[in-house]
C-alpha cells in the first residue's frame, strides 16, 4: 500500500544582540547541523553535506532507523537552506527500497525595530509503500499515525534548535571575540 505522510513546522527565534551579526554565524553549515542534532549522530560528507543518523523510530509495529543526507547552504542575504538529498532505512530492506524522504527548510534573519530574529520553516514528506500486513489497516488511520510521527520529529528538532542555536551562537561570538582580542594583543606586542 503506497502512502504519503507530511508535516510542517515553523520557527521564530529571538537573537540576542551580539558584537558579531548572526549572518556571519549562519555562513557555517556545520554549526547549524550541530544545532539540529547531537554531533554523535552527524557525519560530515563535505563542507555542506552531512549524514544524519536518526534515532530508531517505531511506526505502528515497524521499527525503522533512517539515515538522511542533508545539504546545507547559505544565500547572500544570510538565509540558510537545508534539503535532503538522500535517505536510507537501516535494517528493513523492503521499506528501504520503497521509501523516499524529502526534507526542505530555511531560516532567514530579519530585523524589526532593531530586534534581530530568525524566521523559518521545515517541510517533511515521506512516500512509502508499506508491507502487506499494513494493508489491513485503513489508509486514514495509517496517514494519521505517520503524520503524527513526522510532526513529532520536526517538533523535537525545533525544540533543540530553539535552545542549541542560541547557545552555540553566543559561544561562537565569545570565542571569535577572544581570538580577535588575542590577535590584537599579539600584534601590539610585536610592534
Amino acid at each position: 500500500m503506497f502512502t504519503q505522510f507530511n508535516a510542517f513546522q515553523s520557527v521564530d527565534i529571538y537573537i540576542p544582540p551580539k558584537s558579531i551579526p548572526i549572518q556571519q554565524y549562519l555562513h557555517q553549515p556545520k554549526r547549524l547541523i550541530n544545532a539540529l542534532a547531537d554531533s554523535s549522530r552527524i557525519q560530515s560528507l563535505s563542507n555542506n553535506v552531512f549524514r544524519l543518523h536518526m534515532r530508531p523510530l517505531v511506526f505502528v509495529s515497524l521499527k525503522i532507523q533512517p539515515t538522511v543526507d542533508i545539504k546545507v547552504w547559505t544565500a547572500s542575504d544570510g538565509t540558510i537552506y537545508l534539503h535532503s538529498i538522500g535517505c536510507e532505512i537501516v535494517g528493513v530492506d523492503y521499506i528501504n527500497h520503497r521509501f523516499n524522504l524529502d526534507l526542505k527548510g530555511h531560516l532567514s534573519p530579519y530585523s524589526f525595530k532593531g530586534i534581530i530574529r530568525l524566521q523559518g520553516n521545515a517541510n517533511l514528506q515521506v512516500d512509502v509503500e508499506l508491507p502487506v500486513p499494513f494493508s489491513f489497516a485503513t489508509k486514514p488511520i495509517l496517514e494519521t499515525a505517520g503524520n503524527s510521527l513526522l510532526k513529532s520529529i520536526l517538533l523535537t528538532i525545533k525544540k533543540r534548535l530553539l535552545y542549541q542555536l542560541i547557545v552555540d551562537y553566543c559561544l561562537w561570538v565569545k570565542v571569535q571575540t577572544q581570538e580577535s582580542q588575542f590577535t590584537l594583543n599579539t600584534q601590539e606586542l610585536s610592534i
